[in-house]
């Protein structure tokens, strides 16, 4: 089964000579396998189409895909956005008393099946996709073996025709009940930073409008309730986030979508929600895309992994245990479809990888200390050495960003100095860009003759997927977009100490992992630095080899002392923080202890709560 597909917002048939149609042999054989849409953009027939992907290597602007899937996949097509356009295959079914999650790169489909679901919108299973269907050419029946033959071609026109597709499956009661409106859904979006701009009064208003009882008992959940009088456009994202948690919590809903809901959130308060969210899924259908594949695992009883083509297509794996999934998504080889999405495993380490310097210091800092109207912040002294990366682990508002800040310059301490006479190269917390132009150019101003050379090309452009970014639009990047961006101009500077404030922030999970190891192989090509601050214990066990511990009380206090080896640093802040790790047998990556068990405490009564030799 060939698919073509165009995705759209890259084509830009003004700025083209139109290579992908010149240097068809199709075309040059005298077939008509091309046609033009109102916008003189390409429709391909995939029925002419050979694949040979003259047309994907020639297009300027990498706006074509021609994809061969199996062939059993033409009958589980349940979505498709016009001619050559996205196509979703298959979709999951969440159900009662069970958190199904949802494990896939961005831009395959995972807001289309919210949206399906949810009945916002109505799957038309590829059906009159051809501009100008025939007898001959008309458009081919996915997913119709039990339509009758007439019917084959014309597209659902309501939830009725929905049905016929899936009778006798679990999903045929779920669409029937969302066709006689007896489905109640809740959703907590996707950027939650928007929320000020729907709503503009108190967190306390927001709330009471969505159900009057029980704001005080989901606020306690939260821990919001010094929020509950303070305008959400004072909010930070934390903040934000777990309001619209609690909003989302407080509707009377029967299925329940979760989109990112660790965002912004340090680890503690992930766990929390986490522990809302599965006790909400033991009595409702509760669906939740997460990145953070820690909490996911923690979170989820099942996981429904997806593979497939940014802005090309997308397919739904049947749902497998959370264990299960991870693993497979971590070894990047589905066996049961085929399929290798991930050219090498991503692999952890069961010890702290290094405890000895010979690099020489690159900083010492003093003892530091920095006092605001409403928060006070203290560190001991401490050195980092010269190739180190430091990763700086701790609660939100304790102090992270005020200590690389007072490192980077930006902020004077009040007590201590520090001495910078080295360069260094900062990603702040919150990207805020106010060019005006697109990402290549972006790039070409701020770098120079260092965006032409060949270690940007292979280490930063390539890694981070970056290429299709640059006809962009800079006030256009998703983000995400403009987290890959920031990560690679950052690590684009000629810098002594690199230094990234939640470079996971808005990354999908492959791209977490992408980035990880980019961050960590720059770093150590170029014999540098690294101090990175960030809440994914995932992306700060794989990218770290010391790390800097932040405690307190948020808003009020923070202490950070460090850099500690990892195996110290993990285990003082586990401790603070109140939970364990386990390894998991089969790719030794951290597993979150369930509260109580007989792991979690063996691994407190020995004081090893990480690296604790444990696999499970």
């Amino acid at each position: 089964m060939r698919i073509a597909s165009l995705i759209y917002d890259r084509c830009q048939p003004k700025k083209c000579s139109k290579e992908c149609y010149n240097f068809c042999p199709r075309v040059r054989a005298g077939d008509e396998i091309f046609s033009w849409d109102p916008k003189n953009k390409p429709v391909i027939d995939e029925e002419l189409c050979v694949g040979c992907g003259i047309c994907v290597h020639k297009c300027p602007f990498d706006a074509i895909r021609i994809t061969n899937l199996p062939s059993e996949l033409e009958y589980d097509l349940i979505h498709q956005f016009g001619p050559n356009g996205f196509r979703l295959f298959r979709i999951p079914y969440p159900q009662e008393g069970r958190v199904l999650g949802l494990l896939g790169s961005n831009g395959i489909g995972k807001s289309t099946i919210l949206n399906i679901l949810s009945g916002g919108l109505l799957p038309n299973f590829g059906l009159g996709m051809d501009p100008d269907p025939d007898e001959k050419n008309a458009a081919r029946p996915f997913g119709s073996r039990r339509l009758e033959k007439e019917d084959m071609d014309i597209p659902p026109q309501n939830w009725q025709d929905v049905m016929k597709r899936f009778a006798g499956t679990g999903l045929y009661e779920h669409f029937k009940r969302i066709s006689e409106g007896q489905i109640r859904c809740a959703l907590k979006p996707q950027y939650v930073d928007s929320i000020p701009k729907a709503f503009s009064g108190t967190v306390r208003e927001m709330l009471t409008k969505v159900r009057p009882d029980g704001v005080a008992e989901v606020a306690a959940k939260f821990e919001i309730e010094r929020v509950l009088d303070r305008t959400l456009d004072k909010l930070s994202g934390g903040e934000l986030q777990r309001v619209a948690l609690a909003a989302t919590i407080l509707k009377d809903a029967d299925l329940y979508f979760f989109d990112e809901p660790s965002s912004y959130l340090d680890i503690k308060q992930r766990l929390r929600a986490s522990q809302v969210i599965k006790e909400l899924g033991e009595r409702r259908q509760v669906l939740v895309v997460e990145h953070d594949l820690a909490i996911l695992d923690f979170l989820a009883d099942n996981a429904c992994l997806m593979y497939g083509e940014a802005g090309s297509y997308g397919v739904v794996i049947k749902p497998k245990t959370v264990k299960h999934a991870i693993n497979t998504f971590l070894d990047g080889f589905m066996r049961e479809e085929n399929v290798r999405f991930r050219d090498k495993p991503v692999e952890f380490l069961d010890h702290p990888p290094r405890t000895s310097w010979s690099g020489g210091d690159l900083l010492i800092f003093p003892s530091l200390e920095k006092r605001f109207p409403s928060f006070h912040f203290k560190s001991k002294a401490g050195v980092i050495h010269m190739g180190e990366v430091v990763g700086c682990v701790g609660p939100n508002a304790t102090g992270k960003t005020t200590f690389v800040k007072m490192l980077a310059g930006e902020v004077a301490p009040d007590k201590g100095s520090v001495k910078v006479d080295f360069k260094i190269s900062y990603k702040p917390q919150y990207i805020k860009h106010d060019f005006d132009g697109t990402v290549e150019e972006y790039f070409i101003i701020s770098l120079k003759e260092r965006f032409a050379a060949g270690f940007f090309a292979s280490e930063i452009e390539g890694p981070l997927d970056l290429k299709h970014l640059y006809p962009k639009e800079m006030s256009r990047l998703s983000g995400g977009e403009q987290q890959r961006v920031a990560i690679a101009m950052c690590l684009a500077q000629e810098a002594d100490l690199y230094m990234l404030d939640e470079p996971s922030a808005y990354l999908d999970a492959n791209q977490r992992m992408e980035a990880a190891k980019v961050i960590r192989r720059v770093i150590e090509k170029s014999s540098r630095s690294g101090l990175i601050v960030d809440h994914d214990v995932y992306f700060i066990d794989l990218v770290s080899d010391t790390l800097m511990v932040f405690s307190g009380d948020p808003s009020v206090n923070g202490r950070a002392v460090g850099p500690l080896d990892l195996r110290e640093g993990m285990n003082l802040f586990l401790n603070d923080v109140g939970i364990t790790f386990r390894r998991d047998m089969d790719t030794k990556r951290p597993r979150i202890n369930k509260l109580g068990s007989r792991l979690d405490t063996e691994q407190k009564s020995s004081g090893e709560y990480y690296y604790s030799g444990s696999y499970q």
